[in-house]
């Protein structure tokens, strides 16, 4: 059994969130909410709040021991590609794509 958490549309390239994602990935719950606490990355806030959402999930919707979780798949997937246009010489534009993502963390007993 494990419970999940998603958080859509974050304005974070997925890219950039999969380096954070890959520091936890495997980790306790206590563990992994150390070492976000401590990442110097944009992305590492919102997947802090999301893996404290996926283990008050776990404990409140499956019963699960609070002390036994661990990080057992976490993801990001591109979401929405917000599309902004950049003035460039001579009368030229350049497109600005501003990236999103979906991100998923499940966490299980140990």
């Amino acid at each position: 059994m494990e419970a999940k958490a998603n958080l859509k549309y974050l304005r974070i390239s997925p890219r950039k969130v999969q380096i954070v994602l890959d520091l936890i990935r495997g980790k306790d719950v206590a563990s992994a909410t150390a070492i976000l606490m401590q990442t110097p990355k944009a992305a590492s806030e919102p997947v802090l709040k999301l893996l404290k959402s996926a283990a008050a999930n776990a404990e409140n919707n499956h019963q699960m021991d609070p002390e036994k979780l661990y990080v057992s798949a976490c993801w990001a997937n591109p979401g929405p590609i917000i599309k902004r246009i950049m003035p460039r010489a001579q009368g030229r534009a350049y497109r600005i794509n501003k990236r999103t993502s979906h991100v998923t963390i499940a966490v299980s007993e140990r």
